[in-house]
């Protein structure tokens, strides 16, 4: 497999709004383990907000702009928790693709994380901002 036959939607946008990814590499650059801490801290903040909008919500002694506020901040963090499903899904499709290469024997053992090819329809998707899924 070769690792520049890979995609990676990274958590974050460029300037003007659009998807960013990584194309190629092993999962272990500079971008790849800044796009995992990048992740661990979206879904570590979505997990406290979950918290924090139960106890909003148990109070039952809120107002109108408060549940507002609430709505706009769950789909803010809803949006990055998908975001990330998203692209751990295509790696974890990837890998899936990389097994199957390796039990025919197309692929060594490198001690990188394993990846498998994504179809060009899947990029071509991808770089339009559509899921191939």
């Amino acid at each position: 497999m070769n690792p520049m036959d890979t995609v990676r939607l990274l958590p974050w946008n460029s300037p003007e709004g659009k998807p960013c990814y990584l194309l190629g590499g092993t999962g272990t650059g500079y971008v790849s383990r800044l796009a995992d801490r990048v992740e661990a801290e979206h879904m570590d903040a979505a997990a406290e907000f979950i918290e924090e909008a139960g106890d909003i919500l148990a109070g039952r002694c809120w107002t109108p702009g408060e549940i507002h506020l609430l709505a706009v901040e769950l789909t803010a963090h809803l949006a990055r928790v998908h975001r990330v499903s998203e692209s751990r899904g295509v790696r974890l499709l990837q890998l899936a693709g990389g097994l199957d290469e390796d039990d025919e024997g197309g692929v060594g053992e490198t001690g990188d994380e394993a990846v498998g090819s994504v179809s060009g329809a899947a990029l071509k998707g991808a770089a339009q901002g559509r899921s191939a899924w």
